[in-house]
């Protein structure tokens, strides 16, 4: 990945990405102040600013491997604040769904632990997959925040594309030597090796 040349939009991108990062831990404290109105709203901005940053990235060429991990970073901080607000609004709903919660757990530690062991770090694929299912989590979290009642269609639709997804990751994991950023998929690897 080359350097960027243009330093004021790689530090106002990288800016967008670090607010994901910097907020987790105040919208964890707005979750158990009880300010929900606040948590709700800002977890929505840290949900679009993960929509927008990479793409930013991508489209003014400034992006980094620094960028890549923040950006991996605050992903993943995001997804985990939102599912903790969750549980914290609506535990049974977790008890509920653990059939399919804790296998998705497990395909989870299984990327992130072949990823460490491999690499020694954890992984920033940005793949066609990871890119919807991080929008089809986003969507269903967001709908659980802001709407009265539970969207099951939104939740099964972002498991199925988060499984499939994190499966994705794991055969990536086996296929790639080297930790490499910003792979498109499965797909593209493997055409890449033929």
């Amino acid at each position: 990945m080359k350097p960027t040349r243009n330093k004021p939009l790689f530090y106002l991108i990288n800016s967008i990405t670090l607010y994901r990062i910097i907020t987790a831990p105040l919208l964890v404290y707005l979750l158990l102040a009880g300010k929900l109105d606040w948590f709700k709203w800002l977890i929505g901005i840290s949900f679009f600013t993960d929509l927008i940053d990479g793409e930013l990235a991508r489209n003014y060429n400034v992006t980094s491997v620094l960028g890549t991990r923040l950006d991996s970073i605050g992903d993943d901080l995001t997804v985990l604040v939102a599912i903790f607000g969750l549980w914290y609004l609506n535990p049974s709903f977790i008890k509920q769904e653990w059939v399919v919660l804790v296998p998705l757990s497990f395909l989870f530690l299984l990327q992130t632990g072949s990823a460490l062991y491999r690499y020694g770090k954890i992984t920033s694929f940005h793949t066609y997959l990871a890119k919807l299912a991080a929008l089809t989590q986003g969507v269903f979290l967001l709908s659980f925040f802001f709407l009265e009642n539970i969207q099951y269609t939104l939740f099964y639709t972002a498991v199925v594309v988060t499984g499939i997804e994190l499966i994705e990751e794991i055969i990536l994991v086996y296929l790639l030597p080297q930790w490499e950023s910003n792979v498109k998929g499965l797909w593209w690897v493997w055409k890449k090796k033929q």
